[in-house]
């Protein structure tokens, strides 16, 4: 049911209650009730658009639980979802909620960390290119669910790595800081994607702001790693000051390839002779806007896709700036 979770690394349950199916329960319509899945509140759900959503999984329980009354067997529940967990191979699922053991905690600014969960020796977490994953979290008695886009490169063995940004009055920044290495914390995925191909676009550019670099930086590393794969790419990075610049000495490193360029908006630095010298050069002072994107684009060495992460009004504002443009719809992708 949607309140469930499967351990892959701990073998206790961690869903919010257990519940053991008996031939010999009374088959009364109390007992049916208690099986019956409940309907998800709107605060479970994380709004990016998931498929499943949890009100499909629900959904789909009910229909379940309904043939199950039908037949009168409440071991038809059991059966179902017992053949389902064996013919998924995979290390998570998209509707079962699966624990994973918090190996690692680092600070990369004053409300942002990057935070690593353990996998099985040898395993990868299983995603394609701009993959998110839900996570789920309790407030007060109430579930929430977020949506998250892990930065570790699409192969990475034995962990994965998710960027999280808290904020003072959000309910899952609530949960999210409460985390003590260790921890079982459950996720549920993949969903989304960028349906990503060596050499197909010729040049992306990336504008991301805050932690919409998230997305952009397994496609990076997925370009650089192979060899074959001529794309250039330019990554326009948008933060309040250089302090808030996330992933410092990644992309500082993934720079250094021969067709990877990385240029940074900050909208709250006053002047550039404040920042190292290496980024000096590659830095707007103030907001991205129209002329400044021109100029990026001018920049390009080829008519670029472009690729778009951020809050609602950041992609509502790149949307419009490519739109004044004349960059073609198709030619522009939103995580």
């Amino acid at each position: 049911m949607p309140d469930s979770c499967i351990h892959y690394i701990l073998p206790q349950h961690v869903g919010q209650q257990d519940v053991v199916y008996s031939s010999e329960m009374d088959e009364s319509s109390d007992d049916w009730l208690s099986l019956k899945p409940v309907q998800p509140l709107p605060s479970q759900c994380c709004g990016s658009g998931c498929t499943p959503c949890i009100f499909d999984i629900y959904q789909k329980e009910l229909a379940l639980w309904e043939e199950a009354k039908k037949r009168n067997d409440k071991n038809y529940l059991t059966n179902k979802e017992t053949n389902k967990k064996d013919s998924n191979a995979a290390i998570i699922d998209s509707e079962m909620f699966t624990a994973f053991k918090l190996c690692s905690v680092e600070r990369l600014t004053d409300d942002t960390c990057q935070y690593r969960f353990e996998l099985p020796r040898g395993w990868t977490l299983g995603l394609t290119l701009g993959q998110h994953i839900v996570l789920r979290g309790t407030v007060n008695d109430m579930e929430l669910q977020r949506a998250y886009t892990p930065i570790s490169p699409v192969d990475m063995e034995d962990s994965f790595e998710v960027l999280i940004k808290c904020y003072p009055d959000g309910l899952m920044s609530q949960y999210v800081q409460s985390w003590k290495v260790n921890d079982s914390i459950c996720w549920r995925g993949p969903f989304g994607g960028f349906p990503y191909e060596p050499n197909k676009y010729g040049q992306l550019l990336m504008l991301a702001s805050g932690t919409g670099v998230a997305p952009m930086l397994p496609i990076m590393q997925h370009i650089t790693g192979n060899e074959d794969d001529e794309t250039f790419v330019t990554l326009v990075g948008c933060f309040r000051n250089f302090k808030s610049i996330y992933m410092k000495p990644l992309l500082q490193d993934l720079s250094l390839y021969w067709n990877i360029k990385t240029v940074y908006a900050l909208s709250q630095e006053e002047t550039i002779d404040n920042l190292p010298w290496s980024y000096q050069e590659k830095t707007h002072i103030g907001r991205i806007d129209c002329d400044v994107l021109r100029s990026v684009i001018d920049s390009c060495r080829r008519k670029p896709y472009v690729l778009i992460c951020g809050s609602l009004t950041f992609n509502e504002d790149m949307v419009n700036y490519l739109k004044r443009l004349e960059l073609q719809e198709d030619s522009c992708f939103i995580f």
